[in-house]
């Protein structure tokens, strides 16, 4: 039996929430999928465990066996629909914090006009994050807040995405091991797991690192454009361009966008996932 780790973004990859059109069929068929012994399935978001819950119900998605919130900076497993934290992940990264509260870090931006906190339910201990104009030119400010971390010797990963939905920039500071991508490592070692049997896929720019890591991973045709450069741009460079799949659209008759793409991608990876998806239920 070959026993697979599925790690799947939420907003805009499973979840049809973007502007682009859904392929009916691309949920059943990933609750299909989901059902099977031989896939362990994680859902990596930004979300908390609230909204996590709320997506898990309101898109009538499977219960994962873990999950991965709040960008990187929580880790739950799931049992008996229970969602128990794993403390030890919270261990792993609060090293790189370097004693500093949330509070005091946010003290660092106060300056700097463009940022704008987010509500209070969106942060935590480990996540410090901001809404920004989406046109902010973000290079100089993520290299300017660097350098405030730094001085005061904190380890951070400040990760930008775009906000589709409500037209807004979105900016994360967690522990530099509290990634998306150290989240998965980290899965990956205390459940067995290595880059054979593993695959991410994702959609924006905090998937980024994820997507172009050297997992296996999946680009879902709906990603906007420039995410799709730059992940290409990355892996070429990296000499990795095999393990990054661009979702075309076509298998069994979907367009690639959100759970079509993930369906697609999984194909490509791991063929025998196509039978599982074509035998009868």
């Amino acid at each position: 039996m070959t026993n697979l780790l599925l790690c799947c973004d939420l907003d805009r990859t499973l979840l049809p929430n973007g502007k682009q059109e859904e392929s009916p069929q691309a949920r059943p068929l990933f609750r299909k999928l989901a059902q099977r012994p031989e896939l362990t399935l994680a859902y990596v978001s930004g979300r908390d465990q609230s909204l996590l819950r709320e997506a898990i119900r309101d898109y009538e998605l499977p219960l994962p066996d873990y999950a991965i919130g709040d960008v990187g900076t929580t880790v739950y497993e799931i049992k008996n629909d229970q969602w128990h934290p794993w403390h030890s992940w919270e261990e792993e990264i609060a090293p790189d914090w370097a004693g500093h509260r949330h509070d005091e870090l946010a003290a660092l931006f106060t300056d700097i006009d463009t940022l704008t906190l987010q509500e209070p339910q969106k942060q935590n201990t480990f996540k410090l994050s901001y809404y920004a104009p989406q046109d902010t030119q973000h290079d100089p400010l993520l290299t300017e807040m660097e350098a405030r971390l730094k001085s005061l010797g904190i380890q951070a990963s400040l990760i930008w995405s775009i906000d589709e939905a409500k037209h807004v920039g979105l900016l994360d500071v967690l522990p530099k091991r509290a990634t998306k991508y150290h989240a998965i490592r980290f899965l990956m070692a205390q459940k067995g797991f290595d880059e054979d049997n593993t695959v991410f896929a994702g959609d924006s720019g905090n998937d980024l690192p994820a997507l172009t890591s050297g997992l296996y991973a999946i680009l879902v045709r709906n990603a906007r454009q420039e995410v799709r450069e730059e992940a290409v741009r990355r892996v070429q460079e990296k000499g990795i361009a095999q393990r990054l799949y661009l979702a075309q659209g076509g298998f069994l008759g979907m367009n690639g966008n959100y759970a079509a793409g993930v369906l697609e991608g999984l194909a490509y990876f791991h063929p025998q996932t196509l039978r599982w998806l074509q035998a009868e239920s």
